[in-house]
């Protein structure tokens, strides 16, 4: 009904449609485009101020052009912006900077002299010390000026100088730090089209190809897949666009070599290789189960179940039992073929000059492993020596850390699919139309949405959605912008206006001219936005990767003094002989100390302290309604001192319907609802709709039911104020009070109490009129979730302040945000606008919680410390998400918060245990008491006590699934 929220841009107003809709994040505007010839050139766009008339653009053109190098200047006289194209080899930006400053005018918003940008996919990061090792090698190559590694999406974004370094040499730099590499994405250029194109079969069809493409205007780069048929081509979607590729392509054919070429979707590998990644822990998970259980049977179980166990006792020569034999033979390959990666990953560690758990667990299971060797060694060529191996340390140690490292995959599975899912919204067809001179319509096909070039006129019929950014060139309709501006209500538009690809055309016809395409379009500056925050690593570390820097050297050196403290000693006989137990000498009593050292200080309590705390409570969260996306947003959350919630959706319900129906006339209520059902059963509007609901559903209360709907004659949509129509022999107008002045229809005081007592609630006014008097009106809400005022006086009580940021209008945004019990508001803001205000709150100091539902809350939702995503929001929020309230229940914003803490002081308690174990552990494993007590914790004792540890921390966690949820409004309500 209303159009207060639309976006509008006069027709005339040329310079705006250059401008993107949003504005991204870098001005890097440097790009390569092969001339004609044999001279590559570039083109670098920049600002130039204090350009006051065309005379002062014109004569810095001029100027340009008597520089060396330069080919062409074009500076727009309204804006200053500029757009030189140059020879590289002939004059460099600097030289062009220097001459129009020596002219008298500013440059502003240079870009730093070529620099490009590169996305790399790293393989094999496992915890953060990984991605700041991956971090410090991109760093402290030649050329590369600034690298970005995000753990969670296994990706990284590298700046780097083209003429000191490419893209081969970052790679390397990558696999010399010892992790797998792919390149995504290269260049500053971010439009790409993919073709796949018949009729090329050698290499000398793909050269003829290569070389017509890149002497095409407006072309950055190409690459060809001779084996596959595949051409990638970049450009520039000001100069050219991908039909014209397609084009030129064709036009290279020569003779009986006739090429054409056809848009190719490139498949996703993400998933593929998220698939294979999970299916190849669990299958190393599986076949650890096979060798590791068997282990645990033969060491622990069957010895305490005589006499079934002691056949295991049978000895094959001297000491050496079936029982060891087994056990040997069993654990070798859990060892060495399914721990081979512990081994991998500790050697490119070491290479680092780091030690990460790979080293830890790498350093227990070998101590364990080879001290069983010995004994077993011992015991084949003894006939009195009286030894325990631990095989079953070993493989167990390893069991659990796949385990918890096949978990953790599984868990965070799908939480780098928010930007393919924000890709997905824009249409894959659009109807391309050509015009004749007159604007007719003289032809019409349908396209690939990706094959839309700038200046294309694009067909969109009601229900579809809108491909591209454009702005409106015939036809009026209402748009559904939700997504993107937060608007509950559907925006008028018509001629002049602009839309926003990936929005949802309503009703109504309309041509649209494409003005943004490819990366410059408003959905794919926010994917950008998403992808940029998604890369931004958290500031906090995990407590055990900070541990293990110095836990790994100290128990190294305090067993190696363990050993030299007991074997020095006594070899020279300053202990007494009997202290040393039979068929032993000093060397082996020295050695089992300093195993015992080293076993019972084993990392893997260290390493199981957070990911089981994490795996119940999430668990945990999931039957309670709340999904947590792994540890980070736990961590995260019990820090939250501030939740910012979006209005429509979150805080409310987001349908429209109506709270109020009222007569001013004396109409009886089923005439009066019968001819409102008439008037408005045409209209599409969600006002619309929840008037006519509501008035079919009076009609069935006050009186008997009718199917016969009388039909509207002459109907007629009055954009942005109502519809009007002949229902029977009256006219009647439905629609707000702007529609009635235009009808001449006067608006009494009693009807304009009645509008000034709804609109200070932030109610809509439908009026309606009959036969020029107003006859009665509804007052239309968005109504507020019936647990939001609890929510937010519940996390006022935990000392958590609310704030609502909204794009809706003052009015409506102060009303809800009084009727909830919050008192801070950010209304009218628009996606970047939200992101900032979270970023201005942490600037602050503040711990920032956002809780939204839109597309248009996925920028905030990463921007702030943790994002929690409404379950019934699109699919984009909930993957954009740190927590997903999985029911729509405001009331799983405190359960997560409360969750997060509660885990917190779980994990630093599992800390205790694991910590407490080896403190304490360690001295007696050394021999402190032995002097005294005669009390020897040998290296199978000192296992024992490791996976004790181990076992105190998975009950520590357990005792998370008693957990509740501290607010239940239902509850409360009952």
């Amino acid at each position: 009904m209303g159009s207060g929220g639309e976006m509008k841009i006069n027709g005339k107003e040329e310079d705006a449609l250059k401008a993107p809709l949003l504005k991204p994040s870098e001005n890097v505007a440097i790009t390569v485009v092969p001339a004609k010839g044999d001279k590559k050139v570039r083109t670098v766009k920049f600002k130039i101020g204090e350009i006051k008339c065309t005379s002062c653009s014109t004569s810095i053109e001029s100027m340009l052009g008597e520089v060396n190098g330069v080919e062409s200047a074009v500076i727009s006289p309204l804006d200053g912006r500029a757009a030189i194209t140059y020879v590289p080899e002939l004059v460099d930006v600097n030289k062009i900077k220097e001459t129009i400053e020596d002219a008298g005018f500013p440059v502003e918003e240079f870009p730093e002299h070529d620099i490009e940008v590169c996305r790399l996919r790293i393989k094999g990061m496992m915890c953060t010390s990984c991605s700041e090792s991956v971090e410090r090698a991109l760093l402290s190559a030649v050329g590369v000026k600034k690298a970005v590694v995000g753990l969670a999406l296994e990706e990284a974004k590298v700046h780097f100088d083209p003429n000191r370094i490419d893209t081969d040499g970052i790679l390397k730099v990558v696999e010399d730090a010892g992790f797998g590499v792919e390149l995504i994405s290269s260049g500053n250029d971010m439009n790409k089209v993919h073709l796949k194109v018949e009729g090329f079969n050698f290499a000398e069809d793909g050269n003829m190809i290569q070389s017509c493409l890149e002497s095409t205007l407006g072309v950055n780069h190409v690459e060809v897949d001779l084996a596959e048929h595949k051409v990638t081509v970049s450009y520039d979607p000001d100069l050219i666009g991908p039909r014209s590729i397609i084009q030129r392509i064709g036009d290279a054919s020569s003779g009986s070599n006739i090429y054409q070429a056809e848009l190719y979707v490139p498949p996703r590998r993400r998933e593929t290789e998220q698939l294979q990644e999970v299916k190849m822990h669990r299958d190393q998970f599986f076949l650890c189960c096979l060798f590791s259980v068997p282990v645990l049977v033969f060491s622990m179980v069957l010895p305490m179940l005589h006499p079934y166990g002691n056949w295991l006792e049978y000895r094959i020569h001297n000491m050496l039992t079936v029982g060891m034999l087994l056990r040997l033979i069993l654990c070798t390959p859990v060892q060495f073929i399914v721990g081979r990666r512990f081994y991998v990953g500790s050697y490119h560690a070491l290479r680092r000059k780091s030690a990460n758990m790979d080293v830890l667990v790498a350093l227990g299971t070998n101590a364990a492993y080879f001290y069983s060797v010995y004994i077993l060694i011992k015991a084949i060529t003894s006939d009195t020596f009286e030894g325990q191996d631990f095989f079953e340390t070993s493989a167990m140690l390893i069991l659990f850390i796949l385990l918890g490292k096949y978990l953790e995959v599984v868990a965070k599975g799908k939480t780098s699919d928010a930007l393919a899912k924000l890709t997905e919204l824009a249409p894959d067809t659009a109807h391309l139309v050509t015009l004749d001179s007159d604007g007719n319509v003289v032809a019409e096909i349908d396209i690939s949405t990706e094959l839309i070039q700038r200046n294309d006129v694009i067909k969109i019929v009601p229900g579809e959605k809108v491909p591209v950014d454009g702005i409106v060139i015939d036809g009026k309709s209402h748009v559904n912008e939700s997504m993107i501006t937060g608007e509950a209500r559907l925006i008028a538009k018509r001629p002049g206006d602009k839309v926003i690809g990936g929005t949802m055309n309503e009703n109504g016809c309309i041509l649209v001219r494409a003005t943004h395409v490819g990366s410059e379009t408003a959905l794919s500056q926010i994917v950008q936005l998403v992808e940029a925050a998604q890369l931004s690593r958290a500031p906090v570390q995990k407590l055990a990767d900070r541990i293990s820097k110095i836990f790994v050297p100290t128990v190294v050196i305090a067993a190696f003094i363990t050993w030299l403290g007991w074997f020095i000693p006594g070899e020279a006989g300053l202990y007494p002989k009997h202290w040393i137990p039979k068929a032993m000498d000093g060397f082996e009593l020295a050695l089992q100390f300093g195993i015992s050292v080293l076993v019972v200080a084993c990392p893997c309590a260290l390493g199981l302290a957070t990911p089981t705390a994490v795996m119940v409570a999430t668990g945990k969260g999931a039957s309670q309604g709340v999904l947590i996306k792994g540890g980070n947003a736990l961590e995260k959350a019990h820090k939250v001192r501030t939740v910012v919630f979006d209005k429509t959706g979150t805080l409310t319900i987001g349908k429209p319907e109506v709270v109020s129906a009222v007569l001013f006339s004396s109409f009886s209520m089923e005439e009066f609802c019968d001819m409102v059902t008439a008037a408005e059963a045409n209209s599409e509007h969600p006002i619309a709709k929840a008037v006519v609901k509501h008035a079919k559903r009076l009609r069935q209360k006050i009186g008997p039911n009718t199917e016969n709907i009388t039909e509207v004659k002459d109907f007629e949509v009055h954009t942005g104020a109502g519809v009007s129509g002949k229902v029977g022999d009256r006219n009647v107008l439905v629609g707000n009070r702007r529609l009635m002045q235009a009808c001449n229809v006067s608006v009494g005081s009693e009807v304009e109490n009645y509008i000034r007592e709804h609109e200070q609630l932030a109610r809509t006014c439908v009026l309606v009129a009959i036969d020029g008097w107003v006859a009665g009106a509804f007052a239309v809400t968005d109504p507020v979730k019936p647990e939001a005022a609890c929510v937010v006086s519940f996390l006022r009580s935990m000392g958590i302040s609310s704030i609502m940021v909204t794009g809706d209008n003052w009015a409506t945004a102060s009303a809800i945000a009084k009727e909830v019990g919050i008192e801070k508001v950010f209304a009218e803001t628009d996606p970047l606008g939200k992101a900032d205000r979270i970023k201005d709150l942490q600037g602050k100091g503040m711990t920032v919680a956002m809780v939204g539902d839109g597309i248009n809350d996925s920028p905030a939702l990463v921007a702030a410390d943790v994002g929690m995503a409404i379950g019934a929001g699109t699919d984009v929020a909930i993957e954009a998400a740190d927590i997903v309230l999985i029911k729509s229940n405001l009331e799983d914003v405190v359960t997560a918060i409360d969750l997060s803490r509660k885990t917190m002081s779980r994990i630093r308690l599992n800390y205790v245990w694991a910590l407490g174990y080896n403190i304490l552990g360690m001295p007696i494993a050394a021999g402190i008491l032995y002097p005294f007590t005669g009390i020897r914790l040998p290296p199978w004792l000192a296992g024992a006590c490791m996976a004790a540890s181990s076992l105190s921390v998975v009950c520590s966690s357990l005792l998370l699934q008693s957990y509740k949820k501290p607010l239940r409004v239902r509850d409360r309500d009952s």
